[in-house]
């Protein structure tokens, strides 16, 4: 059963924005709630990841959104982390303004 470790709203600003980081050990999902989105607009969501402690914090996931989307609800793959997990988000490109986007993370 998922539980939740970290939920907001977040508006983005055209940077990388943090969204949650997470130490724990479990397999993380991110979701995202993009139906925000508009034709010409653009968002990209990333995991990163650490493999050994005291390691460099490596990208892990990325996945990106463009256009209005017919199915606006966007789930991570499953990412296993031991050390640390870090969820952000940015808007590559907008319309007219910047979007707010509800998002949530879970383990499973």
């Amino acid at each position: 059963m998922p539980t939740s470790i970290a939920s907001g709203t977040l508006t983005a600003d055209g940077t990388e924005q943090g969204l949650a980081t997470d130490t724990a050990n479990k397999n993380y999902v991110l979701v995202v709630d993009t139906a925000n989105l508009v034709n010409g607009e653009a968002v990209e969501l990333r995991l990163y990841t650490k493999c050994l402690t005291g390691g460099t914090e490596r990208l892990a996931y990325m996945a990106t959104y463009v256009n209005a989307q017919g199915e606006p609800m966007k789930y991570s793959v499953p990412v296993p982390a031991d050390i640390s997990l870090r969820a952000t988000l940015k808007q590559t490109a907008y319309f007219s303004a910047y979007k707010a986007f509800p998002w949530k993370l879970l383990s499973l």
